[in-house]
């Protein structure tokens, strides 16, 4: 009797403790959008660890998106900690591809159109992107955070079930993301409307889920959450006295516009049931992410502030165990897969770029097993085609690999697209030069992706051109060029006397090349010349010439920026052989056979901060006469820094400097990264007329000071300049390239 009813007793207790589980309330954990604030969540996340709180549903709206979508793929409160506080967030506020990664004809087309304008026209239409941000860093972030993932049929497979929210920029609907890329979804939560350009997802267009609801309380009481914790780090109104410019005034409507969505939400929550945590942020940026750290620790400290409620929910040590360990089982599936082979390669491609330079730069090869940084770096390389708004990755797993999908979107404001350029010098003196430059280009106009360019020049010098490039071979290696242009050029000469020369010509050309690697070409052709040039000397003044001849062109650049460069090095060697003639010249017309060799190279190297760069370059005109229209220039910024610019002309030129950088930027409290970089420099050089013998003993030594660092419309450098003849400037440059 005494088994039987000892017996009875433990199956009772048994039985009770498993209905005791099985009545567990389900928790829904809500994390509410609120930009660089979002570490707080983080530290919220803790503390429910820390005392054995389990989360059965998560929802977020934005950077809770993030935070919560991270959480539900199985990261813990720390892992998460760890990969937000050393993400480079500021990166996300540029689209913009790293010099050293485009293509050789595109470098040269970025040094010349400075500023960072996108606009296109086509259809008898102007076109501009969505947004300022096209979303690709952004993307490339999240890609960093969550590793190679694969595709979710539903987000109830995740290890702790999950929703994002965001807007339909059509509709204004909230729309709830429950499926597919979680990158994605994150992505277009956050996606600041007009500001980030929209994410597409089941032909919607998707922007900030702040917008429709920034606290989906309403969401994870629908996915079956019985008690609801709900973390606002929205932003507070501003005062009435702090409105006192337009783009506050646009904050606070912003502001308000969440607000309305949040309170909205919270009249869903129970004050006997549910629990609301508000850190104290209202004083902190949400664009600001050097606080990261800062809203960590608010975040935990408001939670610890509301432990009496939080711990009502703790469940045993064993239980939590439990659940972690089923979250642990449930992320294996995504986690340890990332070994799997690569299968299959699908090709998502919706641009008129043929999917063999796609792959060509995507370069993956089936059967590898591709890690997280190998595909950054692969996405990197077609991003770099400078032909893509945005280059995604997709996973699908089977059981013979992994298949994957790589997606590239044509930009939106093409395929013609306008370019600028400006630039402003001056010496604090009479002499102030300002250029604007414009260039409309029309892309994919034959089978092989050929180029129509046509640029315009206004300023101290004008200039119009027109250029066709056509590729020769569908996989770009080689390539046809014809160019015509008319420039007038100005030169004011001062060494030795006051010269004033204008070169006023046509030029037409017509080349074949080979880009023999992603930096560097090398081209052959035709070219053909017919100018006036008009000297105001008595013994010279106003005479027409023709030029025409060949000309072999080799060039390799791999600079990382044109202006500031702290790795990289950029060489040309170029050869001209012409037939002359000048009428009249000297009463009588003069024909003549010359050769042009010119060579240019920068090269720089760098140690934490500290940049070495070295110039040099060499020019000779070689022929029968003592006269050419053909020269070269000396004068400007590590140019000769203490004449002004184009100062020297002359047939014969001879050019070295080397200058040192120190990159002040990396001082600036906060860690902006703003590079701002005080130099000098030690320059010798000369130029020398055709009838001139080059002498070493001539060279002219200069050198000089300068404060400078790379903007939105290319360099910025104050500084003054000093030569060995007594020449000395103050100089002042905007947009110039050097």
């Amino acid at each position: 009797m005494r088994f039987i009813s000892s017996l009875l007793i433990v199956v009772f207790f048994i039985c009770s403790t498993n209905l005791q589980a099985q009545e567990r309330k389900k928790i829904g954990l809500v994390l509410s959008g609120g930009g660089a604030k979002g570490s707080a969540h983080v530290g919220v996340l803790k503390v429910l660890e820390k005392h054995n709180i389990p989360v059965d549903y998560i929802v977020g709206t934005s950077i809770g998106a993030y935070v919560a979508g991270m959480y539900a793929l199985g990261y813990s409160a720390k892992d998460i900690e760890d990969i937000m506080l050393n993400l480079p967030w500021d990166d996300g506020y540029s689209d913009t591809i790293p010099r050293e990664s485009l293509q050789f004809m595109d470098k040269q087309l970025r040094d010349k159109y400075n500023l960072a304008i996108r606009l296109g026209y086509s259809e008898g239409e102007f076109k501009v992107p969505h947004g300022l941000l096209l979303g690709q860093s952004a993307y490339q972030l999240l890609r960093q955070s969550t590793d190679t993932i694969e595709y979710f049929d539903s987000f109830d497979d995740l290890a702790i079930p999950y929703r994002a929210v965001a807007s339909d920029i059509a509709t204004a609907q909230a729309v709830i993301l429950a499926s597919g890329s979680i990158n994605q979804a994150m992505r277009a939560s956050a996606a600041v409307p007009g500001i980030v350009a929209a994410v597409e997802i089941d032909n919607k267009m998707l922007v900030d889920g702040g917008i429709t609801n920034n606290m989906p309380i309403d969401v994870v009481k629908q996915m079956g959450a019985d008690i609801v914790i709900a973390v606002d780090i929205g932003s507070s109104l501003s005062e009435q006295s702090e409105l006192t410019s337009t783009v506050a005034v646009l904050n606070q409507l912003s502001t308000i516009l969440t607000n309305n969505t949040s309170l909205a939400q919270k009249a869903l929550l129970s004050p006997e049931r549910d629990i609301l945590i508000r850190p104290a942020i209202d004083d902190l940026s949400t664009t600001d992410w050097s606080i990261l750290p800062v809203a960590l620790e608010l975040g935990e400290k408001e939670a610890l502030n509301n432990l009496a409620k939080l711990t009502s929910l703790s469940v045993s040590k064993q239980e939590f165990a439990q659940y972690l360990t089923d979250k642990q089982q449930k992320s294996a599936r995504w986690f340890k897969t990332l070994p799997k082979k690569v299968v299959e390669i699908q090709y998502k491609n919706t641009s008129k770029v043929p999917d063999n330079i796609i792959a060509q730069h995507f370069d993956i090869a089936l059967g590898d097993s591709i890690s997280k940084e190998a595909l950054d770096l692969a996405i990197d390389r077609v991003y770099a085609l400078d032909k893509f708004e945005q280059v995604s990755v997709e996973f699908v797993d089977t059981d013979e690999g992994r298949i994957l999908q790589l997606y590239t979107k044509e930009k939106s404001w093409g395929p013609n697209y306008f370019d600028f350029g400006f630039s402003l010098q001056t010496d604090f003196s009479e002499h102030s030069v300002t250029t604007l430059n414009m260039a409309y280009k029309l892309t994919d106009v034959t089978p092989n992706g050929g180029q129509w360019l046509n640029e315009l020049m206004l300023g101290w010098e004008t200039a119009f051109a027109t250029e066709f490039y056509q590729p020769l071979d569908q996989a770009q290696r080689y390539y046809g060029i014809a160019r015509a242009e008319y420039v007038q050029e100005k030169w004011e000469r001062t060494k030795k006397r006051q010269t004033k020369i204008t070169n006023k010509y046509g030029l037409v050309k017509l080349g074949t090349g080979f880009n023999y690697s992603f930096n560097g070409i090398f081209e052959l052709g035709v070219v053909g010349e017919k100018g006036d040039l008009s000297l105001d000397t008595e013994t010279l003044g106003d005479y027409d010439y023709d030029s025409y001849g060949g000309y072999a062109k080799f060039a390799y650049d791999s600079l990382n920026s044109i202006n500031f460069p702290t790795n990289g090095g950029k060489f040309t060697a170029e050869v001209l052989w012409r037939e002359d003639s000048y009428s009249p010249l000297l009463t009588s017309a003069v024909d003549d056979t010359s050769v042009e060799i010119t060579l240019d190279w920068h090269g720089a190297v760098s140690v934490r901060g500290h940049s070495f760069l070295g110039i040099a370059s060499f020019a000779t005109v070689e022929n029968d006469t003592d006269f050419t229209v053909h020269v070269s220039e000396l004068g400007g910024f590590l140019n000769l820094s203490g004449y002004r610019e184009d100062a020297l002309i002359g047939a014969h030129k001879a050019f070295a400097a080397i200058a040192y950088q120190y990159d002040l930027g990396r001082e600036v409290p906060g860690g902006s990264g703003l590079p701002i970089y005080l130099g000098a420099s030690i320059e010798a050089g000369n130029v020398w007329q055709i009838n001139e013998s080059v002498k070493l003993d001539d060279l002219i030594t200069s050198g000089s000071l300068y404060l400078g660092t790379d903007t939105s419309f290319g360099p910025a450098v104050l500084g003054l300049g000093y030569a060995s003849e007594g020449e000395s400037t103050v100089f002042l440059s905007l947009g110039k390239n050097f």
